[in-house]
């Protein structure tokens, strides 16, 4: 190993469900172990896969002192044994072995649950990666693999982005990328139109902007794109129950400056802005109205509807219909 190198946290605790950045993170962890030692290798293994004797054979040191990384992942399925020798390793480990122990945090036992409690207490280094469901965690997101990537975006092209690639991180991060990469780095959302022409026009988003703006025709078209081309229908249910959702909350608060009430409604200024020229063509009764269609076609998406393609084509048609009736 090299003296020089700064030696890695010998147990590093990766809780959360989002997938990319948990692998992120364990591969962050192997970086960092082949800065001590450019032979360092990773290994994998499920923790319902081990017993605590094939743990101990794993970080036990190697006789020719050779860096590893062992990632013990689906932490939280952990039985009460597997869990003790993990807690028991960490707080005594062993030189040149990093130990990421992969957890979701939650558990199916008290045990489980518990283990990232007593690896914190045991000094392990940790990192978080909860699950990104708010709208503006996932724009702060795609900024960020976009300055990552050395690029700089507007608001509107972070936006434009979401809308045309959805909401999967790793489409995102690989879109951003290839962004940066096309445009120089100046992404904006002319650039992102027409590097996503074709995708963003089959996108779920695509579908609710027509439908919430009265769009029959188009919105009936877009849907049946998106449905031949394979776009999730859930994708697509919760693309309109959002535009819906978000026309009707800047509707409660009125006409105002995007910027002040972006706070209020903890959405972006963009968002506001596009949800208020939105709002111009709906009433509180077609509102309430469009709520309950979206409602009703979150259940019919995900089982509830014999065909959950039908029930997004008549959950359109009422949407519409609601529009500018008077």
């Amino acid at each position: 190993m090299s003296p020089s190198a700064v030696a890695p946290d010998p147990v590093h605790l990766v809780v959360g469900e989002e997938e990319l950045l948990v692998e992120r993170a364990v591969r962050a962890a192997l970086a960092v172990a082949r800065e001590a030692d450019p032979q360092a290798d990773l290994t994998r293994v499920k923790v319902t896969d081990l017993t605590p004797p094939e743990l101990a054979e794993l970080v036990s040191p190697s006789l020719f002192a050779e860096g590893r990384v062992i990632a013990l992942e689906a932490a939280q399925d952990a039985g009460k044994e597997i869990a003790e020798a993990v807690i028991a390793y960490a707080k005594a480990p062993a030189d040149g072995v990093t130990l990421v122990v992969v957890h979701t945090g939650g558990g199916r036992s008290k045990v489980a649950k518990e283990l990232p409690t007593a690896l914190r207490k045991a000094g392990a280094a940790v990192t978080e990666c909860p699950k990104i469901t708010k709208a503006a965690d996932r724009e702060a997101f795609v900024r960020n693999e976009i300055r990552s990537a050395g690029g700089k975006a507007d608001p509107e092209a972070v936006g434009a982005l979401i809308e045309a690639v959805g909401s999967d991180l790793r489409e995102l991060a690989a879109a951003a990328s290839q962004l940066v990469s096309d445009t120089g780095g100046k992404v904006n959302a002319e650039a992102v139109h027409r590097y996503h022409r074709g995708r963003a026009e089959v996108t779920g988003f695509a579908v609710a902007e027509k439908a919430v703006m009265g769009d029959r025709a188009g919105a009936l078209e877009a849907l049946r794109w998106a449905i031949q081309l394979g776009v999730p229908h859930v994708l697509v249910a919760d693309a309109l129950a959002d535009a819906v959702r978000t026309i009707a909350r800047v509707s409660a608060v009125g006409r105002g400056d995007p910027f002040k009430l972006a706070g209020e409604l903890g959405m972006p200024p963009w968002k506001v802005k596009k949800a208020q020229g939105q709002a111009r063509g709906w009433d509180s009764d077609g509102l309430a109205d469009a709520m309950s269609v979206v409602a009703s076609l979150n259940a019919d998406v995900k089982g509830v509807a014999a065909d959950s393609g039908y029930a997004l084509e008549r959950a359109v048609l009422k949407i519409v219909a609601a529009y500018r009736r008077r």
